[in-house]
């Protein structure tokens, strides 16, 4: 699983989901690409099983880049605990993606290889997706 070696605060806020992506939302690897259309949180455990989908329908040919990376800790409380006494604990890590992120790209495959993989993976994300496909 995706997480940070460290970072300078062991917690964050939640946060707003608005706004468009303004970096990451471009090709710049691959021939082909899987995008958010709509704004949520991408867990690592989703990252990987998408990561895992494409790798094994691609059957490892070609390669594969991941271009999100979970660094938003979501922290927990324990199940039947009284309000009060803080925040919890990290229980998970989360990528922000907003609308037109690229999640992953995909080169030297075949075109209907690369729009199937990316069929799979897009089930496996909690957000929106669309196919892309480099000019």
């Amino acid at each position: 699983m995706l997480s940070p070696k460290r970072t300078k605060y062991k917690k964050m806020h939640r946060g707003r989901g608005k706004g468009r992506a303004l970096r990451g939302n471009t090709l710049h690897f691959g021939e082909f690409a899987l995008a958010a259309t709509e704004p949520g949180w991408v867990t690592s455990r989703q990252i990987e099983a998408g990561r895992r989908a494409i790798t094994r329908y691609t059957k490892r040919t070609g390669k594969l880049w991941i271009r999100i990376f979970p660094d938003k800790p979501i922290t927990a409380r324990p199940a039947e605990t009284r309000m009060g006494a803080g925040k919890g604990a990290v229980d998970y890590w989360v990528a922000v993606v907003k609308p037109g992120r690229i999640l992953y790209e995909v080169n030297g495959v075949p075109q209907i290889l690369a729009l199937s993989a990316f069929r799979v993976a897009s089930f496996k994300m909690p957000v929106q997706t669309k196919i892309l496909k480099a000019i």
